[in-house]
């Protein structure tokens, strides 16, 4: 189901580094088909893999990808509403608190990828069975404007940004010679 991008304007330009990742206009597509790769570089580490930091004071692999849980989690609850014809703002949140304040650091790695499949199988029902004018919709969250449109891109690209992290900070070469 084709979406047409969402274009400046519709979105803090904060969230270009996210939504610049995404290829194509296509996005319920690209939900569907780019976390089975985040599943699967999960699924091949050990749960000791999921203690790793690539740097003193970072969060540990599954505080990470407990991250990209939460983040989800908010980005669709926005969509939702917004989607919905709310036009209440909507608060900011504090990711760091919310890492903080989250049990991700005590839940098993394989729980943790779970979780993520299963949210993002949440995720890909509520945007495949978005109206056309509700993907234009718009609201404010955490003081911006924002559409549903820009919501879904920003999901994909905020997880595909993470993923090049785990990538290439944690589970590098390099990475895991400084780790060790």
């Amino acid at each position: 189901m084709p979406t047409e991008r969402p274009k400046p304007g519709e979105y803090n330009p904060y969230y270009d580094k996210y939504i610049s990742l995404i290829l194509g206009n296509d996005i319920v597509g690209t939900l569907s088909s780019q976390v089975p790769k985040t599943i699967a570089l999960f699924s091949s580490l050990s749960e000791q893999d999921g203690e790793l930091r690539y740097a003193p004071g970072k969060w540990s692999l599954k505080e990470a990808l407990g991250h990209v849980i939460d983040t989800e989690r908010v980005m669709t609850y926005r969509a939702l509403r917004i989607a919905r014809g709310d036009r209440t703002p909507l608060a900011g949140f504090e990711q760091d608190e919310f890492v903080r304040e989250g049990p991700h650091s005590s839940v098993r790695l394989a729980d943790l990828v779970e979780e993520l499949k299963n949210v993002r199988a949440a995720t890909v029902s509520f945007f495949r069975n978005l109206r056309a004018d509700d993907w234009r919709r718009q609201g404010i969250a955490n003081n911006d404007g924002i559409t549903v449109r820009a919501l879904a891109y920003i999901i994909a690209g905020h997880e595909l940004h993470h993923r090049n992290i785990f990538e290439e900070r944690y589970l590098g070469k390099q990475a895991r010679a400084e780790i060790a």
